[in-house]
Order: C-alpha cells, then sequence, then structure tokens
C-alpha cells in the first residue's frame, strides 16, 4: 500500500519521468518515435531470412509468428537493460532531493508499455496484410501486456538495486538474456520440442508470455488458462521480492552512485 500511496502522491513526477524516457530514448534520432517500428522490423527481416532458408525452420505465416516473438522481446530486454542503470544515470537527483526512488524503474518499466502499445501495431498490420486477420481474442492484449509489466517491473526493481553494489550485475543479466533469448519460443515454435521435455522449457515465464500473444494474434484462441495462472503468481513473486530487494538496499543508494 505503500507503494501505490507513493505514486499517487508523486504522481506528477512519475508522468514526467515516464514522458523524459520516452523523449530520452529518441532524443537527436531522425526518425524518432518510428524507431519503435524499424528496430523490430529489421530484426524480423534478419531472422525471416537466415531461420527459415539457412536453419530448415519451416513454420505457417512465419514472418507473423516471427513480429509476434520479436515486439514483446523487444519490450522485455528494453525494460531490463534501462532499467538496471536507471537508477545510476539519475545520481545526481538521488543525491539532492527526496523522493520514492521506487519512480525511477517504474518510469521506464512504464516508457516501455508504452513503446510496447505502439509496436502493436505492426503486430496488427503484419496480421491484416499476412491474411492471417484479428479477432476478439485480442481482449486478452491488455491482461497478457499488464503480466508482463508486472514481471519485468519486479525484476528491474530487484536488479537496479543490486546494479548499485555490484557493478557487474548489468552486464551478467545481458548474458544471461542473450542466452533465454533461444531459450524462449521465439525464432522457433515450442512444439519443436518433444512434449515430455516441453514442461522445462514453460517454465520459462517469456516463454507462456510469447504463446499467449501468439494465441490471441495469430490462431485466434483464448490463451492457455494453466499458463495465465502461472504467469500471475510468478509475476507477482517477482513483483514482491523484486520490491522488498529494492526497499532493503535503497538506504545506501545516495552513497554507492
Amino acid at each position: 500500500m505503500k507503494l501505490f500511496k507513493n505514486l499517487y502522491q508523486y504522481r506528477e513526477l512519475l508522468k514526467s519521468n515516464v514522458k523524459k524516457e520516452i523523449r530520452g530514448k529518441y532524443k537527436g534520432s531522425f526518425l524518432g518515435v518510428l524507431w519503435s517500428f524499424v528496430n523490430p522490423l529489421l530484426q524480423v527481416l534478419v531472422y525471416a531470412i537466415v531461420f527459415p532458408y539457412i536453419m530448415r525452420v519451416k513454420t505457417d505465416n512465419y514472418l507473423v509468428f516471427l513480429i509476434i516473438g520479436i515486439v514483446p522481446w523487444t519490450f522485455f530486454t528494453y525494460v531490463l537493460n534501462q532499467g538496471m542503470i536507471t537508477v545510476r544515470m539519475n545520481s545526481g537527483i538521488i543525491k539532492k532531493v527526496y523522493f520514492p526512488r521506487e519512480i525511477l524503474p517504474i518510469s521506464v518499466a512504464t516508457s516501455g508499455l508504452v513503446n510496447f502499445s505502439i509496436s502493436c501495431i505492426i503486430i496488427l498490420l503484419f496480421c491484416i496484410f499476412g491474411g492471417v486477420g484479428i479477432s476478439w481474442h485480442l481482449v486478452f492484449l491488455p491482461v497478457i501486456a499488464l503480466l508482463q509489466y508486472v514481471l519485468q517491473l519486479g525484476l528491474t526493481l530487484g536488479l537496479c538495486a543490486i546494479n548499485i553494489y555490484i557493478k557487474d550485475t548489468e552486464y551478467i543479466v545481458q548474458f544471461l538474456m542473450n542466452m533465454l533469448f533461444y531459450g524462449t519460443p521465439i525464432l522457433y515454435a515450442a512444439t519443436l520440442f518433444p512434449e515430455r521435455i516441453r514442461w522445462i522449457l514453460y517454465l520459462n515465464p517469456m516463454a507462456q508470455i510469447i504463446n499467449a500473444y501468439r494465441d490471441i494474434f495469430l490462431y485466434h484462441q483464448i490463451p492457455d488458462i494453466y499458463g495465465l495462472l502461472y504467469l500471475v503468481g510468478v509475476s507477482i513473486i517477482v513483483f514482491i521480492i523484486g520490491l522488498v530487494i529494492f526497499r532493503k538496499l535503497e538506504k545506501g543508494f545516495a552513497e554507492e552512485v
């Protein structure tokens, strides 16, 4: 409850921080917010050439399949990469002014959600012009996006606090994310794995999230209920753990940054 009270009390600061994060991402860029479209499109172009033709991956509507995986993953990596360094990047204001420190990672996560919402236009365009179409199952989009947001926010809160004390954290996490990219069914379908070991892949919450997005955008079906329940549980646990870590370590931020 303290978190929500702080966010309400400092809502104007949160709002201005979110705007700063969105503008700062594309500051000085010629294309500006269009990079939200260009980046995933360039990634899709590369993987669409490499995997179907070189790796012999065969999946129906592969371009649509791919963009539905790339866009949420871009959301995930942006929030973690930017969120881990946000406290250190704002060291000047932390040393001078009091405000709830959690506003910094929350601002990054929220700006990432805004960019993701814009990028979803790309997915819709691919679905429409790729012959897949759209359906009423898109009503589940806010639910899945919210679960991803809570999961990422929990990770960001914990990791950005730890990164203040252990400077190598961001490099370790970047390495792990590179490995996780190939351990998440973004470029391939989870069905490529034998059913008896597929459950291991689904322990990865990002695998559940990507599959849920594909269910509503590509397959026009209700996301797996058990998968969503698993995501709810994992997201809440990760968020609570991240918040506890952040609260324990934030007292020393001003000295460490």
